[in-house]
């Protein structure tokens, strides 16, 4: 070959190229990205249609096949599978591996956006995901009560309250995070317990008293004044600041005498109602996950999160305990340390086995030289492809010894 040819009459200009490549791959190696297995585009759309109320026949009548039906007609679907729940709708759609996820999704959108004047007005906004494994959470914290002697345990919305605003917000300013989600939460809720017999005695119906609210408890923009020498803008404030200014609220007028909302109803400051739950060791808790972003590196992002927590430990309020819970990058950091090490000692092996067959240093020498450079100078290559560190790469390149030891 002519490259061969080249090498053998310029020893200087082949020695060069050689350490260029060893010089661009070890660059390459710090900053390819490593993960588990490498990122694979399933063409897989998923459609959740919710129908509060309606049980699942009227479910599959009223929205499944609906969308079935509109959805069908996409080019390139390879296998479709619904499902009718108790208030809720699933269809999956699985497309043929040439399909491109992102554009399958947006044929479905369009079409699922053709489909809905069709549905009932009850039927909320069909949703449209797709399957994507990468964005599984990579990492998860516990928060707990600790209740210290001689103090109150903090409650489950004062939790929420400082996971919400305080932890949440920490978290998504690490590097490489891409959402934060609590699960298991108790959020704080105003609710209205009407009183029927109070109701009816006043004559006031449940509509006037949703309306009332409704009206009374926003904050409205009134217009700017001006002036000669200024202008003003004025704002009507009349956003309800603590739980009790709510039983003030006029819902209703009789003979000119104002019906408040506390006569006809009982205002209690709780919890939102409960949708989800998490457990840690039988104890309820607050679930912290994580998500990365697209296309960063997991084992960094954990570490920054990591960080992010120790420095908070020294910030935690009083009777509030963090426990972390799953980390994804144990065993991708475990994987690929069993595969290079796999790696290096096939490649140690290679070399003896080598001068033992040959008896030879000086091709022993070559064989031991031209390993490494290989395999580093891979890395340069794996970066331009836009290829990451993961188990499937990385037992390549331990077949790869082989093959060029053979060679």
């Amino acid at each position: 070959m002519w490259f061969t040819k080249v090498s053998l009459q310029n020893p200087v200009f082949a020695t060069m190229v050689m350490l260029a490549f060893v010089v661009l791959g070890l660059f390459s190696l710090q900053r390819l990205q490593v993960d588990q297995f490498p990122n694979i585009d399933f063409p897989v759309v998923v459609i959740t249609t919710e129908y509060p109320g309606a049980s699942p026949p009227i479910v599959e009548s009223e929205v499944t096949k609906k969308v079935e039906e509109a959805v069908n007609s996409i080019a390139g679907i390879n296998a479709l599978y619904s499902r009718s729940y108790e208030g809720m709708s699933v269809v999956i759609i699985e497309f043929q591996l040439h399909i491109e996820g992102r554009k399958a999704a947006d044929d479905v959108r369009e079409k699922i956006g053709q489909v809905r004047p069709l549905l009932r007005d009850e039927v909320k906004e069909p949703r449209v995901l797709r399957f994507d494994p990468a964005s599984r959470a990579i990492w998860s914290l516990a928060v707990l009560p600790d209740p210290q002697q001689g103090q109150q345990p903090l409650s489950a919305i004062e939790l929420t309250n400082w996971s919400d605003q305080v932890l949440k917000k920490r978290l998504e300013n690490v590097r490489g995070v891409g959402a934060v989600n609590l699960v298991g939460g108790s959020k704080r809720e105003i609710n209205l317990y009407l009183q029927p017999q109070a109701m009816e005695a006043l004559g006031v119906t449940p509509e006037q008293v949703m309306q009332a609210v409704r009206g009374e408890n926003q904050d409205q923009p009134l217009g700017p004044v001006r002036t000669k020498a200024q202008e003003l803008t004025v704002q009507l404030e009349g956003r309800m600041e603590r739980p009790e200014d709510f039983g003030r609220i006029i819902v209703a007028r009789r003979g000119g005498t104002p019906i408040y909302l506390d006569q006809v109803a009982t205002v209690h400051d709780g919890a939102q109602e409960q949708e989800s739950l998490a457990l840690y060791n039988g104890q309820r808790t607050l679930l912290v996950s994580v998500q990365k972003a697209q296309d960063e590196n997991t084992i960094q992002v954990v570490d920054g999160l990591n960080q992010a927590i120790a420095a908070l430990r020294a910030e935690l309020p009083p009777g509030v305990r963090l426990e972390p819970v799953t980390d994804l990058s144990r065993p991708i950091r475990v994987a690929v340390t069993n595969v290079r090490q796999t790696l290096i000692e096939g490649a140690v092996l290679t070399v003896l086995i080598v001068f033992l067959f040959l008896n030879s240093w000086r091709s022993t020498v070559i064989t031991g030289l031209t390993l490494p450079i290989s395999i580093i100078g891979t890395f340069f290559f794996m970066q331009v492809f836009g290829f990451t560190v993961n188990m499937i790469t990385l037992m390549a390149l331990s077949l790869c010894v082989g093959l060029l030891i053979d060679d």
